[in-house]
C-alpha cells in the first residue's frame, strides 16, 4: 500500500515538472521526463511493485537468493580452476596433438614434410645457405618479446 502511494506521488511530481518544461519551451525534455514520469505508475498498475514487495519481505525469496548466489560461487571456482589447469578437455588434447608432430629444425629454411618423402632435416637445410639468417631476424624478434 504504500509503496503504490510513493510510486504514485513521484508519477505526479514527475509530470508536474514536465509541464514546468513544456511551459519554458522545450517540449523534447518535458516529453522524457513525463515518460520517465509514468514509468512508476505503470509498475504499480502491472503489479510489479506489489510483486516486488512480496519478495523482498518473503523467507523463501531469499533463501533463493543465496542458492542461486552459492550456484554462482561454484561456478566461477569451477572456470578458476580450469583456467589454471590449461583449459578445457578439448583444449588440452589439442595442445597435446600439437606437440606430438616434428618440428621444423631452426636451421632449415622450409618446412620438413616428415620422413615419408624419403628427406631428412639435414638434407633441407644443408641445401639452403641462407636459412640461419632467415631464422635470426625470426629469433631476435622473440628474444625481443621474450619468448
Amino acid at each position: 500500500m504504500i509503496a503504490e502511494t510513493v510510486c504514485s506521488a513521484v508519477s505526479a511530481a514527475g509530470l508536474g515538472i514536465a509541464l514546468i518544461t513544456a511551459y519554458r519551451k522545450r517540449f523534447l525534455a518535458a516529453t522524457r521526463i513525463a515518460a520517465y514520469s509514468l514509468v512508476p505508475i505503470g509498475l504499480v498498475m502491472t503489479g510489479v511493485v506489489e510483486w516486488l514487495a512480496d519478495t523482498a519481505f518473503s523467507l523463501t525469496a531469499w533463501a533463493g537468493f543465496g542458492v542461486l548466489g552459492v550456484a554462482w560461487l561454484l561456478f566461477m571456482t569451477t572456470r578458476v580452476v580450469e583456467r589454471r589447469r590449461g583449459g578445457t578437455r578439448k583444449e588440452r588434447r589439442a595442445a597435446r596433438a600439437a606437440a606430438q608432430p616434428e618440428a621444423v629444425a631452426p636451421a632449415s629454411s622450409a618446412p620438413s614434410l616428415g620422413r615419408s618423402q624419403g628427406q631428412g632435416q639435414g638434407a633441407r637445410s644443408a641445401s639452403s645457405p641462407r636459412g640461419d639468417e632467415d631464422f635470426s631476424d625470426i629469433e631476435a624478434i622473440l628474444k625481443k618479446h621474450g619468448i
